[in-house]
Formats: C-alpha cells, sequence, structure tokens
C-alpha cells in the first residue's frame, strides 16, 4: 500500500487504548456509537447497518473479531484481520477501527464505554439472544444503551463465501507481507540462499508406473475388460521425489532408502545418479522395491496393481539407518514417510534420536493406506500434513479447519506446522510468532491453471524446509512453499521444480499486485 493510502487508513485503525485516550472518559461531548463484528467481506446489510449508526451518534467506532477466534464454517476467517480492518476504514461513515483481541466485545465494551451499541435488526426480530443479553448488562452498568437498527436487508458474509469465495489472494498475501514487514526482493532472496544447502532425506523409495492402454471391449460371459497394450512409463517417487525436489530448488541432497534386489533398484539408482542424489541404498533381499502400476485406457485408470511389502525393514537395517543418519553432516534431515516399512511407531523413535540435535527436523507423513500418522513425529521443527492426514492424526472429522491445526500443532509439539488444504492453499502455525495475535496465518494458492495436482506437496515440502533453513521465516517458507506447488500442479506429472520456475511465479504474482515492494 503506497504510503498516501496507508496514512488514511492509520489514522483510523486504533488499539483499545489509543481509542480511549482520543474519546476520552464518560460523559462525553459527542455522543459515541460501537459496532461489534466479523465483517468478513462487507456487505451492503453491513454498510446499511453502519449508516444508520453513525445517524445515533458523533463518532462510530467499528470493532471486528480477531481472526484467532473466528470458528465459522470452514477456513475462515476468508479474509484477514489486517485487511478486514482496512475495508472497514477506507468507509468515510466509519470513524475508528479496533481489533477486538478478546472472544467476545464484553470486556471493551466496559472499557470504552460507548454511549450506544448497535446490533442488527437479526439480534432482535425473535427475541433477544443470551449473547446479547449479557451485552446489554455490560452497557447498564455505566448508563449506556443498546438499539438495534432497522432490518430492511441483511445478508450473511457466511452465505456469500460459501456461494462464490471472493478472489482476493493477492490482497491477503500483500496484507500478510506487510504486516511482517516483508518484500518481494526477500523472497528471490530467500531462493538464492538454497544453492548449497545440505539435506539428509530418509524415507520409502516408491516406482510410479502408468502401463497405457487402448479399449477393445469386454467379455460377453464375464465381466472382464479387454484392453491392448501400448506402452508402459516407469517414474521415480516416494521419499525419492522429494529429494529430486530438494536438489531442484539447489540443495545438496543425501538420501537414505530401503530397496529390493530387483530391476527396479537398478531404475532408481540410475535415475537418481542423474538427478545429481547423493543415495545411501540399503538393499534388503527379503523384500521388492515398491512399485504401483496404474493401468491407463482413454484416460481413464482401470485398475492399480501394487508390489510391495509394508512389513517393517529389519532390526539391522534400522540400525544401518541410524548410522547414516548420525553421520550426515546434513543441515536438515527431512523424515519421509509413505508407511512402506521404513516408517511405524516402533522405528520412528530409533530413527529420531539418530539426528544431531541442532540439526533441523521435518517429517511429512504421505499416507493413503492411514496407517500412519503424523503425530508420530513429535517434536519435529517442521511438519507438513494435509487435512486429511490431520483429521485421521487427532480422530476429528468435524471442527473447521483453524481450531484443527491449532490442537495438531499443540499435540505434535512441532515448531512450526503447515497445514495442506488443497485449492484452499496452507494454513501455518508457528511457536515463536513476533507477537501472539500471528500464531497462525493462510495463504491462499497460487495455481493458475491445474493440470495435475500430484506432486505439489513434495514440491512444498522440499521449497518451505530449504527456506526455513534459509531464513528461519515461516512466512518466507509457507508463501515459497505455496508458490512451488502452484508450479508443480501447472505441469503434467511429478516433476521436480527448479528454483527459476518459482522465481517466475512469483514475479507473476508481484505483476499483479496493485503495490509494489522493494523488500526493505
Amino acid at each position: 500500500m503506497d504510503q498516501a493510502s496507508k496514512g488514511q487508513v492509520d489514522r483510523k485503525i486504533k488499539t483499545v487504548e489509543q481509542l480511549c485516550a482520543i474519546i476520552g472518559p464518560r460523559p462525553r461531548q459527542k455522543k459515541v456509537i460501537m459496532c461489534h463484528g466479523t465483517f468478513d467481506v462487507v456487505h451492503p446489510g453491513h454498510v446499511r447497518h453502519l449508516l444508520y449508526a453513525k445517524t445515533k451518534g458523533d463518532i462510530l467506532v467499528a470493532s471486528l473479531t480477531a481472526d484467532e477466534h473466528i470458528k465459522k464454517a470452514n477456513f475462515r476467517p476468508y479474509v484477514p484481520e489486517d485487511l478486514r480492518a482496512i475495508n472497514l476504514a477506507a468507509l468515510e461513515v466509519v470513524d475508528y477501527v479496533i481489533i477486538d483481541r478478546e472472544p467476545t466485545p464484553l470486556q471493551n465494551l466496559g472499557i470504552i464505554q460507548p454511549d450506544y451499541f448497535a446490533k442488527g435488526y437479526e439480534y432482535s426480530s425473535s427475541g433477544v439472544n443470551p449473547k446479547t443479553q449479557e451485552e446489554m448488562q455490560v452497557l447498564e452498568t455505566y448508563g449506556g444503551e443498546v438499539i438495534f437498527t432497522p432490518g430492511d436487508i441483511v445478508y450473511s458474509s457466511s452465505a456469500l463465501i460459501e456461494l462464490a469465495p471472493p478472489k482476493i489472494a493477492t490482497e491477503k498475501l500483500i496484507t500478510l507481507m506487510e504486516a511482517e514487514g516483508i518484500g518481494f526482493n526477500d523472497l528471490y532472496a530467500a531462493l538464492d540462499k538454497f544453492k548449497g544447502i545440505k539435506v539428509h532425506v530418509v524415507g520409502d523409495t516408491i516406482i510410479d508406473s502408468y502401463t497405457y492402454c487402448n479399449m477393445i471391449g469386454g467379455m460377453t460371459k464375464t465381466p472382464t475388460m479387454s484392453v491392448l497394450f501400448q506402452k508402459k512409463v516407469d517414474y521415480t517417487g516416494g521419499a525419492a521425489i522429494v529429494a529430486k525436489h530438494l536438489k531442484a530448488a539447489g540443495a545438496e541432497v543425501t538420501f537414505s532408502t530401503v530397496l529390493g534386489n530387483d530391476a527396479f533398484k537398478d531404475f532408481v539408482l540410475d535415475d537418481l545418479e542423474k538427478a545429481g542424489v547423493n543415495v545411501q541404498p540399503i538393499i534388503d533381499e527379503t523384500r521388492p522395491t515398491t512399485n504401483k502400476n496404474a493401468i491407463v485406457a482413454e484416460g481413464y485408470r482401470l485398475l492399480k496393481v501394487d508390489t510391495l511389502d509394508n512389513r517393517s525393514i529389519s532390526d539391522k537395517n534400522v540400525e544401518r539407518l541410524k548410522k547414516q543418519i548420525a553421520a550426515s553432516k546434513a543441515d536438515a534431515v527431512v523424515f519421509s514417510d509413505f508407511r512402506h516399512g521404513i516408517f511405524n511407531r516402533h522405528t520412528i523413535p530409533e530413527l529420531t534420536s539418530a539426528i544431531s540435535a541442532d540439526v533441523f527436523r521435518v517429517a511429512d507423513s504421505q499416507v493413503a493406506s492411514r496407517w500412519g500418522n503424523i503425530l508420530e513425529f513429535e517434536g519435529f521443527d517442521l511438519i507438513t500434513p494435509n487435512e486429511r492426514e490431520a483429521r485421521f492424526a487427532l480422530g476429528d472429522q468435524d471442527s473447521v479447519v483453524r481450531p484443527l491445526a491449532l490442537e495438531l500443532h499443540r499435540r505434535s509439539k512441532c515448531k512450526t506446522l503447515i497445514l495442506k488444504l488443497g485449492e484452499r492453499g496452507t494454513i501455518t502455525y508457528r511457536s515463536n510468532s513476533p507477537v501472539d495475535f500471528r500464531a497462525f496465518f493462510a495463504i491462499d494458492s497460487f495455481v493458475e491453471q491445474v493440470v495435475d495436482a500430484v506432486g505439489a506437496g513434495d514440491a512444498l515440502l522440499a521449497y518451505s524446509t530449504l527456506a526455513m533453513i534459509a531464513t528461519r521465516n515461516e512466512v518466507i517458507a509457507s508463501i515459497l512453499g505455496c508458490m512451488a506447488a502452484g508450479v508443480e500442479c501447472e505441469y503434467d506429472g511429478n516433476w521436480p521444480v527448479m528454483s527459476e520456475a518459482v522465481k517466475k511465479k512469483i514475479h507473476r504474482v508481484e505483476t499483479h499486485t496493485l503495490y509494489r515492494y522493494d523488500g526493505q
């Protein structure tokens, strides 16, 4: 936001203490009227409510609920508090705006002591509810009055958002960056710092195969589909593709995994060598290299044939992995869990104990089978589960995502949680926020057009990990992770995301902003 525009809103947005100093104590020559709400998308009902309130007082104070206390619907608030405050401050009818850090307006009503407290018509039309009665009691203690605005037009922010969420991803990003003192130059600079960072990835390797066929038809006597083989394509996946994403971003990558003694082993080693990843394979004659083969015809997946062994790896191989981790000179260790033998409730504590105390610890549990649990990686520096994995870990299918993320952050005892929400972006919780009310923040998706979402989580994991090591800034890490995920979604297949592609994505976002940041 330019300085002129910023000055216009700053003169209106105040803390409770600043507001009290301005309006003074009761009795006042000028009558103060206060409105309170979420204001998550300001609509005509809000405007008419504020206009009417202004006719009943000299000074109109708009109070809005802070982000941490909003539990309406899923992924709310849609508009972050700083931007909601700017929206209200931009209205000529509003004299001052405050962000209420309490769960209800009761405390601030007692401190500010407005002459009038304006409520919408819907709060009186079917009887006064208990919360409104509590507010009325506070005002009665000092001689204030609750008034109800006319009910000629009422709109619900929740209804509007659920019908069609407004496309304000850029505005939300700019507001977050401004609040944190981050510019676009900081994002570019962080990417440049990735080169040379040492990362040790530990996890299950998966060969993702696609067998492409043409349809012939079905058998007449049995429910059998007949297809004509065209070609088979193999890709290195699982934790191995995480290693390739990290390498593509500029890191020096060591990869520890367990492979079978088969042709797929040779494919993995050759592919990772070409990618520049230093592989430390443990060859287990008793198990195959995990392969998941999708049979594809006319663009549809007809069947998937898995060749794998989900039994825990042997104690001997656990000890080998521990020695590799302990001997690592990495800046970060990433545990990429697909629950195909390396990680389980017995091996995780063992493998974790091998990580040096000064090494950044990251865990990701991409477990479609639901056998894994991200909570088993307790006390890590960064975890990046998706919503389904979080709900499974907590046994919570009902909570909206912000309280869900908060509980996962608390239970996992991690320092930073980036919860992946698919097309809705991410929500991040951090332990060491500069101020308490910024303990969490949301970032919308940066995907311009989804081609294939496979691998988006891997790209986010890689870039957010490197950004945390390079900057120790959760906001930069979340933004770059989302940028990399956006790039991945715009390509067909899980291809390692190059840092130059992320820079191009940042540049496109930057050029679409109304405001220009210089990174200072």
